[in-house]
C-alpha cells in the first residue's frame, strides 16, 4: 500500500541500486580490455615506455593504468594505484585521477551539450557537439597531469623511486585469468562504492521527500487555492504541487541557502538542488533536473550558464564514493578533504570566470 515504506523502496532504494548497476557494464568492459593488455604482455611495455614521460610530472609509468581506468570510474582507478610502490607517486596518482573524465560525467555532458551547443559541422567534417565532448576529455586529462606536476613540487614526502617491471613474452590471454580479474574488480566496485551510493541515495530521498513547517505539509491545498492554477489540468497541477513540495523540502531549503553563492555562476536554486543531489553520483544531476523543472517550458540554460556548468562538472569532485575510496586508500581524512576543497574551489573559479565572460 501507499506509504513511507513504499516510497522508501521505490524512490530511495531502487534508484540507489540502479545508480550502482548502471556502471557495471562500463567498468566490466574497461577492465576486460585492460586485463587483455596485461595478460598479453603489452601493458608492461606501455608502463615502461611511459615511465620517463610520467616521471617529469611526479608520476610513475604505472600511473598510466589508473589514469586510463579513471575514464570509466575513479573508484577502481584509485584502487589500481596499489601496484605503485613509491608512496609519493601513489598519493599524487590518487589525488589527480578524479580529474579524468569518468563515465558518470557523460550523462551530464550529453544533456548540457545537447541544450547549448548547436548540432553543426566544423569544416564540413567534424561535429561541434562531438568536438566539445572531446575537449572536455582533454581538459580533464590535462588538468590531472598539471595537478600532478604542482603536487610533486609542493608535497615534501621523501622516498627513493625504483622502477622495476617484469617484461613478459607476448602471449595469448588466458580467458580464465581475464574473467577472474574482471569479476574481482567489478565486485570491488559494487561492494566498496555501491553501499555508499545506496546510503546517500536514501538520505537524498529523505531530504527531498520531507520538509519542515506547514508549507510542505499543506502544499497541495496551497497550490489548489491559488487563482492562477484554477484552469490547469490534473497533470499540470500535480507538477505544480511536486515543484512546490520540493522547494519547501529540506533539500529545497538547502538549494535556496546556497543560491546566493551559485547565482554568480548562472545557476538558480533548482540547479543548486541538482548539484547537491549529484554529490551521491554525478549522473543523478540529469534525473534531478527532470524532476524539478516539469512545470514550465522555460529554458533552464543559456549558452553562458551551460558552458559554466560543463566546466564546473569537468573539474569538481562531486562524488562521495571517490572521497570514501580515497579515505580508505590513504588511511586518512586529510587527503580526501583536501582533494574535495581544492577541486571544488578550482571548479567554482573556472565556472565563475566562464559565466561572467560569456554572459
Amino acid at each position: 500500500p501507499a506509504g513511507v515504506l513504499t516510497n522508501l523502496i521505490s524512490q530511495g532504494i531502487i534508484p540507489g541500486i540502479g545508480g550502482i548497476l548502471i556502471f557495471i557494464p562500463q567498468i566490466a568492459f574497461l577492465f576486460l580490455f585492460i586485463s587483455i593488455l596485461e595478460e598479453s604482455g603489452y601493458m608492461s611495455r606501455v608502463v615502461f615506455l611511459m615511465d620517463k614521460i610520467m616521471r617529469k610530472f611526479g608520476l610513475s609509468g604505472k600511473s598510466v593504468v589508473p589514469l586510463i581506468s579513471g575514464t570509466a570510474c575513479a573508484i577502481p582507478a584509485i584502487m589500481a594505484t596499489r601496484n605503485i610502490e613509491n608512496w609519493k607517486e601513489r598519493l599524487i596518482t590518487i589525488l589527480v585521477t578524479p580529474f579524468t573524465t569518468c563515465s558518470a560525467r557523460l550523462p551530464v555532458y550529453a544533456i548540457i551539450i545537447a541544450l547549448v551547443i548547436p548540432d553543426t559541422r566544423v569544416l564540413g567534417v567534424l561535429n561541434l557537439q562531438g568536438l566539445t565532448l572531446m575537449l572536455l576529455y582533454l581538459l580533464g586529462f590535462g588538468m590531472a597531469i598539471f595537478s600532478a606536476y604542482v603536487l610533486n613540487k609542493i608535497l615534501k614526502i621523501k622516498g627513493k623511486t625504483f622502477f622495476v617491471v617484469e617484461m613478459p613474452n607476448y602471449k595469448l590471454p588466458m580467458f580464465k585469468n581475464v574473467a577472474i580479474n574482471v569479476i574481482e574488480k567489478t565486485k570491488a566496485f559494487v561492494f566498496g562504492a555501491g553501499k555508499i551510493i545506496l546510503a546517500i541515495s536514501i538520505v537524498l530521498w529523505f531530504l527531498a521527500s520531507y520538509g519542515p513547517g506547514k508549507k510542505f505539509k499543506n502544499a497541495e491545498e496551497i497550490i489548489r487555492t491559488q487563482t492562477e492554477n484554477y484552469n490547469l489540468n490534473q497533470q499540470e497541477l500535480d507538477n505544480k504541487v511536486a515543484s512546490y513540495k520540493l522547494e519547501n523540502s529540506y533539500i529545497g531549503i538547502m538549494g535556496k541557502t546556497i543560491e546566493p553563492a551559485i547565482s554568480p555562476l548562472g545557476y538558480d536554486w533548482k540547479i543548486g538542488i541538482a548539484i547537491i543531489s549529484s554529490f551521491a553520483a554525478r549522473e543523478v544531476f540529469v534525473g534531478t533536473l527532470a524532476e524539478i523543472n516539469p512545470e514550465t517550458g522555460d529554458k533552464i540554460f543559456n549558452f553562458a550558464s551551460g558552458i559554466s556548468l560543463l566546466l564546473f562538472y569537468a573539474f569538481a569532485l562531486q562524488c562521495a564514493s571517490t572521497l570514501a575510496i580515497t579515505r580508505k586508500e590513504t588511511n586518512s581524512w586529510k587527503w580526501p578533504l583536501g582533494q574535495l576543497i581544492f577541486m571544488s574551489a578550482f571548479a567554482y573559479v573556472v565556472a565563475l570566470l566562464a559565466y561572467q565572460i560569456l554572459k
